[in-house]
């Protein structure tokens, strides 16, 4: 099995604990905040289970298929981090939408928006380093 399509399938994995994160006992506060830092709700489980859907058709696919999705989801899983670093409300989930600009702390937004960046960037990354495993 290629690194391409190793990383997809590690990546559909993640998605997979993030969309169940609601769901596993001890791991949301009483606010219902997942590691008591943001709220997942069911936008965002769509969105998980979507992506990590997405990754593993491409990772049984092919290489080609996997550098794909890494750089396709790695661009709106990064982007949506970014505009969440600003606004405080991504647009995957339809966060910008529904909530609008939010006035947060700047460190709130950084601890919210991490996984997005690094999901984003990381998935980025891969596409480019192994890039010549998919011709």
């Amino acid at each position: 099995m290629s690194r391409l399509r190793l990383t997809a399938v590690l990546y559909t994995l993640a998605l997979l604990f993030a969309a169940a994160l609601n769901y596993i006992p001890g791991l949301t506060d009483a606010q219902g905040r997942a590691f008591g830092i943001f709220a997942l709700d069911i936008y965002d489980d769509s969105l998980h289970l979507a992506s990590a859907t997405w990754a593993g058709i491409a990772a049984l696919l092919s290489a080609r298929a996997s550098r794909n999705f890494l750089f396709y989801f790695g661009l709106l899983y990064f982007s949506d981090g970014l505009l969440g670093l600003i606004t405080g409300s991504g647009y995957l989930d339809l966060g910008i939408i529904n909530y609008g600009i939010q006035d947060i702390p700047f460190t709130f937004k950084i601890l919210a928006n991490l996984p997005h960046l690094f999901l984003g960037g990381a998935a980025i990354a891969s596409s480019y380093v192994f890039r010549r495993e998919a011709p």
